[in-house]
């Protein structure tokens, strides 16, 4: 019998190693699916615990974890989402005397030469003062920081905390307001809102003004242009879209840099636009026509007064024009030449009581509605004392002071179809919608009014704020100071209270000047119409394109309700 080949016999060994190397990759497949499996079972889990929670879980919970990684306090943006405050990590560098460990002589020189406000005598008496903690400097510049933390000194700490910042500086400033020490609202919006800006649930939510900061920067360029040119004390300047009551612009000169509220003065920190009371003079003849013509005193625009040299109150004071007449005038005309002795017997006409509601109607004798905290109430005769003659001196503009913003308001009312609403500095949207307001002038007086004011800046007083194109309509104002209890005659307020376009009225502003002097370019003189008057026009010429409304020379009021009353001079 053959013996078998070799190759063809099966090795013992080679069997056995087969059947190892089998049951070992059995195993490694178990195990290999067994973890698989695990691991499927796990994403599984977390699928759905993620789904759960997405639909039942905490809120709450979640919404305070979120909240760790939100500034402590809300950002505050224009109308168009433009940021005007914000929360930021800022460096506080702080020296803690007991914890110096190094030459305090060599420390104090560095200090001085990092922070030279204080000379080297000066640091090392903070560093050997008996104090636990001195504040080097807030809000620290990362170069600063950098520096004192290469000093390797234990005694300089070096810390993060939330700072309040205002990038656009002084933009919009007494609107805004600022914080303190503890990170709340100090005044301006900042304190009206503190609240709604502090509240860990609205964080992450913008707080809109209503303010546009492409107008805010315009109106707060030409009235410092105006400050400037004229030598004034100050200045203020509101514009307000007079079917919304939302404040478009609003500012009060000297200049205010939030940033550094409390290092600023007094007068920089008074806001001349809600705070400030002022006689703001012949603006306010607009109001008393309109009251006439609402209580049927005036008829038509081409109703006759006599306007002499002068005319005697029932207190025995005269009233006297700047440019007297000196011969019967029609209304239209009184308005045009802005005549004190027509517009007195016109008031006289309606009357204390009716004239007394127009004035409530309108917010006058009270304190100015808006948001703000900085807010000032009107001043007047009391009325108990309030009888004839003070009823014609308020018609003509004296005898009672308002804030600018206060006038602003009256012409929004005027020419918006006789409808008052309290201005806001919140944006008019959903969650803030059109306050109702309650009716104070007729629609038809309202209309007839476009004419007359338009009246005054083509022929009359307020040529200079005519801005080519947009249909300006206003007037001028010009009041004697009380300084020392009496009226002076060399210190003025002077005024400007518009509306534009007249045609279909939008946007009504008032710009005022504190002290203005006159210049070479007026002829020394200091009245509204050589200095409120063009500083209007300027600020119309700027913003109109940015608020939508087009030059259009063709378009105009319906000049036909007053043209005809107005003689021509030879």
């Amino acid at each position: 019998m053959n013996a078998p080949t070799p190759a063809l016999v099966a090795r013992p060994e080679r069997l056995k190693l087969v059947g190892q190397r089998r049951q070992l990759l059995g195993i490694m497949h178990q195990r290999l699916m067994v973890g698989m499996l695990i691991f499927g079972a796990v994403i599984l889990a977390i699928v759905l615990r993620l789904t759960w929670l997405g639909l039942f879980g905490d809120h709450a919970g979640r919404q305070s974890i979120a909240s760790t990684s939100l500034p402590s306090r809300g950002d505050i943006v224009d109308r168009d989402g433009q940021p005007l405050a914000r929360t930021i990590d800022s460096w506080t560098v702080a020296l803690q005397p007991s914890k110096v460990i190094g030459d305090k002589k060599a420390l104090a020189v560095e200090l001085s030469r990092l922070m030279p406000e204080k000379d080297p005598a000066g640091w090392l008496a903070e560093i050997n003062s008996a104090k636990k903690f001195i504040y080097l400097r807030r809000r620290a510049a990362p170069r600063l920081v950098q520096a004192l933390n290469a000093l390797g000194e234990p005694g300089i700490a070096l810390s993060r905390e939330p700072d309040r910042l205002y990038p656009q500086t002084d933009l919009g400033a007494h609107v805004l307001g600022s914080t303190n020490i503890d990170g709340h609202g100090a005044s301006g919006m900042e304190r009206a809102m503190d609240a709604a800006l502090s509240d860990p649930a609205k964080r992450g939510e913008p707080l809109a003004l209503s303010i546009n900061a492409r107008v805010q920067q315009a109106l707060e360029h030409e009235l410092l242009a105006a400050k400037t040119q004229f030598s004034a004390l100050g200045a203020a300047g509101v514009l307000l879209d007079i079917h919304t009551g939302e404040v478009l612009a609003m500012t009060s000169l000297p200049q205010l840099n939030p940033n550094v509220a409390g290092n600023m003065n007094e007068e920089a920190r008074f806001n001349r636009a809600t705070l400030g009371v002022f006689e703001l003079g012949s603006t306010f003849k607009p109001f008393t026509v309109a009251m006439a013509l609402d209580t049927g005193a005036v008829k038509s625009m081409g109703q006759i007064y006599p306007c002499y040299d002068r005319f005697l109150r029932p207190n025995g004071r005269a009233v006297t024009d700047t440019h007297p007449f000196g011969r019967p005038c029609s209304v239209a005309e009184i308005m045009m030449e802005s005549s004190n002795i027509g517009t007195a017997q016109i008031a006289g006409q309606v009357g204390t009581d009716p004239m007394r509601k127009f004035l409530e109607g309108m917010g006058f004798l009270g304190k100015v509605e808006v948001e703000l905290p900085e807010r000032a109430r009107s001043l007047t005769i009391p009325k108990a004392s309030w009888d004839l003659s003070t009823t014609m001196t308020v018609g003509f503009g004296h005898a009672i002071a308002v804030t600018p913003l206060h006038l602003a308001m009256g012409y929004a009312t005027l020419y918006n179809g006789g409808i008052y609403r309290p201005a806001t500095l919140l944006k008019v949207d959903r969650g803030h919608p059109v306050a109702k307001g309650r009716r104070v002038f007729s629609e038809d007086t309202s209309y007839k009014m476009r004419a007359l004011l338009r009246l005054v800046v083509t022929k009359g007083t307020g040529k200079k704020a005519d801005a080519i194109g947009y249909r300006v309509g206003g007037k001028t104002g010009t009041a004697e100071k009380i300084i020392g209890g009496r009226y002076s005659k060399t210190v003025n307020i002077t005024s400007f209270a518009g509306v534009f376009p007249m045609d279909e009225p939008r946007y009504a502003m008032v710009v005022m000047l504190d002290e203005p002097k006159g210049t070479a370019d007026t002829y020394g003189f200091r009245t509204a119409g050589w200095n409120a008057a063009p500083t209007f026009g300027k600020v119309v010429s700027r913003i109109a394109p940015m608020l939508g409304v087009r030059p259009d020379m063709k378009r105009d009021a319906n000049m036909s309700e007053v043209l005809p009353f107005v003689r021509e001079e030879k």
